[in-house]
């Protein structure tokens, strides 16, 4: 959205390319929210309703989800990340993140 130059040139392809669903996790939106209104994090405008706009497709956090957050070994402490980490057990879906410590749970990671 910003052409932020920290996105790898394969993670913008993935995302640009529309030939893959892009999800967007409720966690993503609540650790935005989170960040944002803590000051830790400048975002300007509505990033989530951008990308909704833009073909992305919302992924709802349910019991399921929260459920195999216990089932998880303690590799990862965020709580962001864990829930994360459980929608893409659950959904088979591939993580777009540069954080190498997801591979320890053996879900997709692409960067």
């Amino acid at each position: 959205m910003e052409d932020n130059p920290a996105l790898s040139v394969r993670a913008r392809v993935l995302l640009e390319s529309g030939r893959h669903e892009v999800l967007i996790s409720a966690v993503v939106a609540w650790e935005i929210a989170l960040k944002s209104s803590l000051g830790k994090l400048d975002v300007i405008g509505d990033p989530i309703a951008l990308m909704l706009s833009g073909g992305a497709v919302e992924l709802p956090i349910t019991i399921e989800h929260a459920a195999v957050v216990k089932t998880l070994p303690f590799h990862h402490k965020d709580p962001f990340d864990r829930l994360l980490i459980a929608q893409a057990q659950v959904e088979n879906a591939v993580v777009l993140s540069v954080d190498t410590v997801f591979d320890a749970y053996g879900v997709r990671r692409r960067w």
